[in-house]
């Protein structure tokens, strides 16, 4: 029986976090740190003409201001053909997007710095731009890796033939992450020697990016990031203003640290792409889904490709014989979009799931038979079956839980005094991923234990969970574990996004801690009146200080003493995780299901998210407390991005015109209301050896779907342009 695996438990790092103990990016103490501002771009396209920095050099403090003209060299030299790009911070005259980086300030305080950045004078010859999206549709190019997945039977034929279709356009528009913690760097050199303080999801690759920007070994550079205030994608890829801080610092010689502002945020680690999306379904009168057809539009910059993979979820989701669903990437004279909670598979759900909604109403089916009518139960794009696959109990238990069958089918049938109600549903689907991991435990004789990776913890529960999991397969207390993370220095580990570090350096932690139990059973084997003689690794485990036969504990030897009498002050054991072949016959996924109380009032259009019932099935349950707080978390997000959140442009100049948190809104204490979160637990021994999957997205993928269905339940008013605002209902 599990001594701490599935069971409640609070944070190994609360302590450390409400005491100021844990340190941030920007918290690190560096002597003789000079700080540095950045000067943004105020145009959204075309070149720097001339840049007047003489008042801002003069300004008390300055101790120098860099631009285009005097920055050191970052990446590669372009190539002499190349096509105008920007990779590099201050490296040309071009301006890609209002809101890049023209200069750094580097002054002996923060407000010197950030005075004399005010007095940094740019003028520029300005080029024709385009940041409407929905404009320049007609550009869109294919994803090439979407491109990869071909048409599944012919769905235009079966479109033409289904007794029922419908089809309608969504839109989503730009959001933008806004994490507590701003994005800040603090760097310094020791000869040529360069360590980073980074707010980062993946410290490896900021250090493999700055290798490459500084033309400097990888090995000799040390990114650290052991805290990160929420990230959420806006940290995956390096962003850019590491290199600048690293570049400031050689070029001083002295320690330079860079913080973003708010606004700064805005355009400084990208965004949720702005996204179009066109669906049309097609059914016999039953409900069952003869044609998907699911064609998404998104945007990225002008000099960079990305692409958050729209429709890959369609795909997988429902049973359907013929399917296509493409996605299509348009540039904009913007910042490149990154990944953000839940990547494609929240706009794509929001999408197919509102489809789904509008299809039942048609045939007056109810919104969760729908869905049951045409359940998969194999793979629909592979034919492979899953590995565990829940999804049918959460309908049913979220049903139940949630009163379902007292629903009235015709919107506006249900009121609470002058309020109308609406009650929505929706599915959600998220990948149940493993990277290759590799952690390091290191067991001393004083029945303590150190264990490090150098993944990161963005908020999930990282440090308690891998705590959980080493003392599991240690036999040790939580107290006598002690787990480190966040540095170049440990052992490699993949960034932290996708869902998948429970899985991957989970069961990289477990793998080590039974490689320390194996090295202790040769240590016994020495002995040749061991009580563990011919006993094999498989057939031992640790606990409180023993190392014992499972089937037999009282055939056991003392771990000290063992230690002890072969002279053994520590084992050091580090562990390769990667995934299993056996995963490769299956396919994998998370699945969850959302139904959700909407009051709106028919006079002023204001909704209240009044009651959500999450029920998910995502595998083993490791932590429960920190799970539903991440189910939670999710929630919460997706009521913000189905009702308040959006990045208002003026395209007349390229400019974000919201770029703070008084006017781009985010849910409030106010705003949340009643959120229950279920968890169906999955026996999967296929997924990984921990048996988990990954829940950090997936408790947002279907909760803007099921806001909008409760909305149009309530009101009759189908909106398909989020955010769902007051003015859209009135």
């Amino acid at each position: 029986m599990a001594r701490y695996l599935g069971k409640e438990t609070t944070r190994v790092d609360g302590l450390a976090k409400v005491t100021g103990k844990a340190k941030y990016a920007a918290e690190f103490q560096v002597p003789n740190v000079a700080y540095g501002f950045i000067v943004l771009s105020t145009v959204a396209k075309g070149r720097i003409a001339a840049i007047d920095i003489r008042q801002a050099e003069q300004a008390g403090g300055v101790i120098r201001v860099f631009t285009h003209l005097n920055a050191g060299r970052l990446g590669p030299a372009p190539a002499a053909d190349a096509a105008p790009a920007w990779s590099w911070p201050l490296q040309s005259d071009r301006v890609f997007f209002s809101g890049q980086p023209i200069a750094l300030v580097v002054a002996e305080s923060y407000e010197q710095a950030r005075h004399a950045a005010r007095l940094v004078k740019a003028t520029y010859v300005t080029e024709p731009h385009n940041t409407d999206f929905a404009t320049v549709l007609d550009r869109a190019l294919p994803d090439p890796d979407t491109a990869k997945g071909k048409p599944r039977g012919d769905p235009a034929a079966a479109m033409q033939a289904a007794a029922v279709k419908i089809e309608a356009e969504y839109r989503i528009p730009i959001n933008h992450h806004n994490p507590i913690e701003p994005h800040a760097a603090i760097a310094f050199w020791q000869g040529d020697q360069l360590t980073v303080f980074d707010k980062t999801q993946q410290v490896f690759g900021v250090q493999a990016h700055l290798a490459e920007g500084l033309g400097v070994p990888a090995e000799n550079i040390r990114v650290v990031s052991p805290f990160v205030g929420g990230a959420f994608g806006a940290s995956l890829k390096p962003n850019y203003y590491p290199s600048l801080t690293a570049m400031a610092a050689r070029a001083l010689q002295r320690p330079v640290k860079v913080v973003y502002t708010r606004a700064q945020m805005f355009t400084g680690h990208g965004y949720r792409p702005h996204t179009i999306q066109k669906i049309a379904l097609g059914a016999d009168r039953d409900g069952k889904l003869s044609s998907m057809i699911h064609e998404a539009f998104h945007n990225t910059s002008s000099f960079e490709a990305f692409s958050d993979a729209t429709t890959g979820f369609t795909r997988q989701l429902y049973a359907c014989p013929n399917l296509h669903a493409p996605l299509k990437v348009a540039a904009t004279d913007l910042a490149t979009p990154t990944w953000m909670r839940a990547p494609g598979a929240v706009s794509g759900m929001f999408a197919l799931e509102c489809a789904m909604d509008e299809l039942a109403h048609k045939l007056r089916i109810d919104p969760m038979e729908l869905r049951l009518v045409n359940y998969a139960e194999v793979d629909p794009e592979s034919g492979k079956p899953f590995s565990s696959k829940a999804l049918r109990e959460c309908y049913r238990l979220g049903a139940e839980k949630f009163g379902w069958k007292h629903r009235k089918a015709e919107p506006r049938s249900m009121r609470d005094g002058r309020l109308l109600v609406g009650w929505g549903m929706a599915s959600s689907v998220w990948g149940a991923m493993q990277m290759p991991a590799s952690a390091r435990i290191t067991y001393r004789a004083d029945g303590t234990a150190g264990v490090s990776s150098g993944t990161s913890d963005i908020g999930p529960g990282t440090y308690t969970v891998m705590t959980m999991i080493a003392a599991e397969f240690l036999g040790l207390r939580l107290e006598q574990v002690h787990f480190e993370l966040g540095d170049t220095r440990q052992p490699k580990a993949p960034a932290q996004g996708g869902s998948w570090t429970t899985s991957s350096v989970g069961s990289a932690v477990r793998g080590a801690a039974l490689a320390v139990a194996a090295k202790l059973l040769q240590l016994a084997d020495r002995d040749a009146a061991s009580p563990l003689k011919g006993a094999t690794a498989a057939q031992v485990e640790m606990l409180d200080g023993r190392l014992h036969l499972k089937r037999d504990p009282s055939r056991a030897v003392d771990i000290a003493d063992l230690m002890r009498r072969t002279a053994t002050a520590e084992i050091t054991e580090t562990y390769d995780s990667t995934p299993s072949p056996e995963r490769a016959k299956y396919a994998s996924l998370a699945h969850g299901a959302q139904f959700v109380e909407v009051k709106v009032d028919p006079d002023l259009g204001t909704v209240k998210v009044t009651r959500v019932i999450e029920v998910t099935a995502c595998g083993k349950i490791l932590n429960p407390l920190a799970s539903h707080s991440q189910e939670i978390g999710g929630v919460v997000w997706g009521i913000g991005m189905a009702l308040e959140e959006a990045t208002e442009i003026d395209h007349r100049y390229g400019r974000i015109m919201n770029a703070n948190l008084q006017h781009y809104h985010v849910p409030v204490n106010a705003d949340i209301h009643s959120i229950e979160t279920i968890f169906v637990e999955e026996e999967d021994s296929i997924v990984n050896p921990l048996g988990v999957k990954g829940m950090g997205e997936l408790g947002m993928v279907g909760i803007p779907a099921a806001i909008a269905n409760a909305i149009f339940h309530a009101t009759g008013k189908r909106v398909r342009d989020l955010p769902i605002t007051p003015e859209k209902l009135l």
